[in-house]
């Protein structure tokens, strides 16, 4: 169990100041009954090469790898020798090589030729660890192809085979050769377009001489799970996604959490393996073919505690060779962070990458993160970073509160008619009282209609700010800027806050109290309370659904990030502030006269929306009458 410190403190310290303030001022009188963290210094960054180093025998990865209790035994690895092509390869020794720069490590086994790791030096893991991408046990890449060997066509993986290391200034050559006019080569080069970027190239020399005419397709196995790198697995969980583009199309499509297998039967442009916060995209030059297959799958043992993934992706590309003497397959990986604006400026062949970052379910959530709350929010980032992202959000909240609080008054000017027309409603509804209730209420219609009010005035100003709110909701959970930066008692702004840790797990809460949700919670019952004095509701039940609601979201929240409680909380907050001083200035009294004024001028036309209204209702009589009779 959590101890209290000084940070959960202040917490609840707010928490009694906002229930006696509010208590205290607004509802005694009879008017208020209505940074990111330094890059992790590694030993083999040559400052000479300008922060771009390969190096061989890399050390310092097979010290990780112990670290991950694999067994070292398993780096040498005898395979039985055949009658086979590359019979030369298939005994050897397991040597690591790494590229990198500032920014990217990657470590690659002359086993099969390929990447087994990817450090983000600019990251950790939320136990403070080094952040890697995948790890080598539970990740794979292997090209498959036939060959025909005296006669006989056999499969070939390259994953069975070692490659041969060749080093030079441009970057990593892995070759497994039959000989020196017969290989495969990986090329692995740093690129200089973008630092998390990594240039990929597969050169078939020779291969047309042992590749069969009718077999001329290539198969690539990409297969990774995913670590678990935050500190919540089911916000990882809900983060985690395949992506994939259509060539020829901007948007990009997805596979489901449990998608068996789905086949794509057009070009692909790239694949992302997306984590919450963190992907692994491999991109073509040219497309990959029709007949690409991926797959995707949760852990189903997240709860538990030795649940060291969170998801198991896997895609079979189809490649086409030319069956020509040399034959050249371009490609690029990036390995970096889910930042909106390092994808969308991301230089590669194809283009749309920043659209695996969830920013909404309805299209218009999305347009509004994408063209007001990430600029907004980068601007803040820009210039009060070093004040903490406590100040920043604090700040984005006041600016969009303000830039709404022309709809958030005339939201309130329409409520208050609505509480001044109240009691000639009650009146109204006390003489219609046993009678068709379709009567009464057009004769309540007509009221608001000589009043000159808009029953709906209320409703469509808070509709407009409802895009914002479910933006919000999306943009917090999937905004890296707050990824492990802290807040008061918060320790990871875009993970749960936890104040106490249950010990025990509660349905529908969680096993920890977030306090940043319990005051959300709070100040939305507060905000219902003061709403309440000015709705003009005949129908008890509504009221109590709308202090239901705030309780039965506490539960959801608790596990939600709580950048986006806080904002919820500051909100509400500011809204009810608003609302105060809204009070105060508009007269009840001069919206009374103003009404009975607007009673004594003539009706004006009714428009023919009101025709077709009325024509609709009574047609719905004739029917409710015919019905009575029937029964009758």
């Amino acid at each position: 169990m959590k101890h209290y410190d000084k940070n959960s403190l202040i917490g609840f310290l707010l928490m009694a100041i906002i229930l006696i303030v509010f208590n205290t001022f607004f509802f005694n009188s009879e008017s208020t009954n209505t940074s990111q963290k330094q890059p992790i210094q590694d030993k083999n960054i040559n400052s000479k090469s300008q922060n771009e180093k390969i190096t061989s025998n890399d050390n310092d990865f097979t010290k990780d790898k112990k670290s991950q209790n694999i067994d070292s035994s398993n780096l040498i690895v005898k395979t039985k020798i055949h009658n086979s092509f590359f019979s030369n390869s298939i005994e050897g020794e397991e040597t690591f090589h790494s590229l990198e720069n500032e920014k990217l490590k990657i470590v690659i086994s002359n086993k099969g030729g390929r990447i087994v790791s990817a450090f983000l030096k600019e990251y950790q893991t939320y136990n403070q660890e080094k952040l890697d991408l995948f790890v080598q046990n539970a990740s794979k890449f292997n090209l498959q192809f036939f060959a025909n060997y005296k006669g006989k066509i056999k499969n070939y993986q390259t994953s069975n085979f070692y490659f041969d290391a060749v080093h030079n200034e441009n970057g990593l050559s892995m070759q497994l050769k039959e000989n020196d006019s017969t290989y495969i080569e990986f090329f692995y080069k740093l690129s200089k377009n973008n630092k998390y970027l990594i240039d990929f190239d597969i050169n078939m020399l020779g291969m047309n001489e042992i590749i069969p005419n009718d077999k001329n397709f290539l198969s690539l196995d990409w297969q990774m799970k995913t670590p678990n790198l935050e500190k919540s697995k089911s916000m990882q969980e809900q983060g985690t996604w395949l992506y994939y583009q259509i060539q020829g199309d901007d948007d990009v499509e997805y596979v489901g959490h449990d998608e068996t297998e789905v086949e794509e039967d057009d070009l692909i442009n790239w694949v992302a393996l997306k984590q919450q916060f963190f992907s692994a995209i491999l991109i073509s030059k040219n497309g990959f073919d029709v007949g690409t297959k991926l797959s995707s799958k949760t852990n189903n043992n997240l709860e538990s505690e030795k649940a060291n993934f969170i998801h198991d992706f896997s895609v079979n590309f189809r490649l086409i060779f030319n069956n020509t003497r040399q034959d050249r397959l371009s490609y690029q990986f990036y390995f970096g962070p889910n930042d909106y604006n390092e994808l969308k400026n991301l230089k590669s062949f194809s283009k749309s990458y920043e659209e695996i970052i969830d920013l909404g379910y309805i299209g218009i959530d999305t347009w509004v993160n994408k063209k007001f709350i990430i600029p907004l929010f980068s601007f803040l980032n820009k210039n009060f970073e070093s004040y903490g992202f406590g100040l920043i959000i604090f700040l984005l909240t006041i600016m969009i509160k303000l830039i709404l609080s022309p709809l958030t008054y005339k939201s309130y000017l329409s409520q208050a008619k609505m509480k001044v027309l109240k009691p000639e409603i009650d009146k109204l509804n006390e003489k219609n009282k046993g009678k068709d209730p379709m009567k009464t209420q057009q004769a309540t219609m007509n009221l608001y209609k000589k009043a000159g009010v808009n029953p709906l005035g209320g409703c469509l100003p808070m509709l407009f700010q409802f895009p914002i709110l479910i933006a919000m909701f999306r943009f917090f959970p999937s905004s890296i800027e707050l990824r492990q930066k802290s807040f008061l008692w918060a320790d990871d702004l875009s993970a749960y806050d936890s104040i106490l840790e249950l010990g025990f797990n509660i349905p529908f809460y969680g096993d920890h109290v977030s306090l940043f949700t319990l005051m959300m919670t709070v100040s939305t019952l507060l905000y219902t309370r003061m709403n309440s004095s000015m709705s003009s509701s005949q129908m008890p039940q509504m009221k109590w659904i709308m202090y239901l609601m705030p309780i039965m979201f506490l539960g959801f929240f608790n596990n939600y990030a709580a950048g986006l409680t806080y904002y919820y909380f500051l909100a509400n907050m500011f809204t009810m502030t608003q609302q105060f001083f809204m009070k105060k200035f508009v007269d009840e009294k001069a919206i009374l006269a103003k009404i009975e004024e607007n009673k004594k001028k003539p009706a004006k036309p009714k428009s023919s929306f009101q025709k077709k209204l009325e024509e609709i209702q009574r047609k719905q009589e004739q029917k409710m009458r015919a019905r009575q009779k029937r029964k009758k």
